[in-house]
């Protein structure tokens, strides 16, 4: 089991940090090509993503379920179960990635073309959605096997196969995007099939990683591979409430930018240079977030409760550490980051004062993350779902005014982020001061 040593707090969230800025730094670097490609495929894949990314979470609550039950087990020394836990997740989360693809496919391209008022946006998202769709059934894979690493505390493994994806997306997309090393150029159709298939060279490193693991023999997870139905239900009751919160958050996002788009181009634009540099400070809090998980699991499952204050204080001093080292750039030269993913002058200055404006935000969702983690990792997951409902309902409420009603300038209406985080970190502090969710079975 984890001890409580900085080192070996670090020692699991170091790499999962590292991953969330292979991943944040390819992110950029789409945002940064197709910046100079063009402006439209620029938005399109931004909206786009969006919707990509919203259909991602359901796949990866399903993985956080599986962690959490996992580590679980790990801290009763019950790991004899990790094999039916294992397979119960591949299954699950293939079944879910067909029912996804078959959505975006059939049904999404109209859900776009109503409610986007730029007609060539609207094309360039649909086309961007439909071929990125195909990477799902890779992360279905993908999202398991990291659950079982993460659920060990093994995140290297986590790293390595973010590094692949990384350094294949990103040559692809230099390839793709512009038409170089003898391929077509394909713009933002490119840029799709980069992700796509760098998300299936992932998933291969992942199975070779786990093929050769020797925790995988002690574990039987290959011999031992089935469907179990006890497993998903306590899965699905841990699990979909996660997704839940997921996907509400992100269709609560995607609705943002879609009023934005609405009020016009110039707003979006800006919007989407910021929703490209936020990325970077959620390294260190998704990182310390994945950490938090995997600590609390494992220490209600061995009983150790006085340990978890400790690692939660921990971890919130090292989240911010991390995200002052990482993201000081947003409050001392914002200009600076803004020019690396968009570099055309009208939109720099007013970039980087909305930036500016809202690094603030990032440092109360890093401190209010550890509280609502602590939440998902005891496997009360339905009661941060509430709190995440509540919270994008404000979130909701507060941007239809500011966008629709009032027709605030675009710099006040990010101030909507303050708001969203605040309530969640009041929220999961409340729950953990007056509930009981330490004895929480799973």
């Amino acid at each position: 089991m984890l001890d409580l040593r900085y080192k070996t707090i670090l020692s699991v969230a170091i790499p999962l940090m590292a991953s969330s800025f292979i991943q944040s730094i390819v992110m950029i670097t789409d945002s940064a090509f197709l910046s100079r490609y063009s402006t439209i495929a620029f938005d399109a894949s931004g909206n786009g993503g969006l919707i990509y990314i919203t259909m991602f979470v359901t796949l990866m609550g399903i993985a956080d379920g599986a962690q959490i039950m996992m580590a679980r087990r790990i801290g009763e020394k019950k790991e004899n179960l990790l094999a039916q836990i294992f397979g119960t997740t591949i299954f699950t989360n293939v079944i879910i990635a067909i029912i996804l693809c078959l959505f975006i496919q059939l049904l999404i391209p109209n859900i776009i073309e109503t409610i986007t008022r730029n007609k060539a946006i609207a094309a360039g998202e649909t086309t961007f959605v439909q071929i990125r769709s195909y990477g799902l059934f890779f992360s279905a894979i993908t999202l398991t096997i990291n659950a079982y690493f993460l659920a060990m505390g093994r995140t290297y493994v986590v790293l390595l196969s973010a590094i692949v994806i990384a350094f294949s997306n990103i040559g692809l997309d230099y390839a793709l995007i512009f038409g170089n090393w003898g391929l077509p150029r394909m713009g933002l159709e490119g840029a799709a099939f980069a992700s796509m298939i760098a998300d299936g060279t992932g998933m291969l490193f992942l199975i070779a990683a786990l093929y050769l693991s020797a925790n995988r023999k002690r574990h039987e997870l290959f011999t031992k591979l089935k469907y179990n139905y006890e497993s998903f239900k306590k899965l699905i009751k841990i699990g979909a409430p996660i997704a839940s919160q997921g996907l509400i958050a992100l269709v609560t996002w995607t609705a943002f930018f879609v009023w934005i788009e609405n009020k016009g181009m110039y707003e979006l634009t800006l919007s989407q240079n910021i929703r490209a540099l936020y990325f970077l400070a959620f390294i260190p809090i998704w990182g310390f977030a994945g950490t938090t998980k995997t600590y609390i699991s494992q220490y209600i499952g061995s009983q150790s409760f006085k340990e978890i204050k400790i690692v939660q204080g921990r971890i919130q001093l090292l989240t911010v550490l991390f995200l002052v080292a990482i993201f000081h750039g947003a409050v001392l030269y914002p200009e600076a980051l803004v020019k690396m993913i968009n570099p055309e002058v009208a939109y720099v200055k007013e970039s980087a004062e909305i930036l500016q404006f809202v690094s603030g935000s990032v440092l109360i969702y890093g401190l209010s993350s550890v509280y609502f983690q602590t939440i998902n990792g005891s496997g009360n997951t339905k009661f941060t779902l509430y709190i995440e409902t509540i919270a994008v309902g404000f979130y909701l409420g507060f941007a239809y005014l500011f966008i629709k009603v009032f027709n605030w300038d675009i710099y006040w209406v990010w101030s909507v982020e303050y708001i969203y985080f605040s309530i969640m970190g009041i929220l999961s502090i409340g729950y953990l001061r007056f509930f009981n969710w330490q004895k929480k079975t799973i």
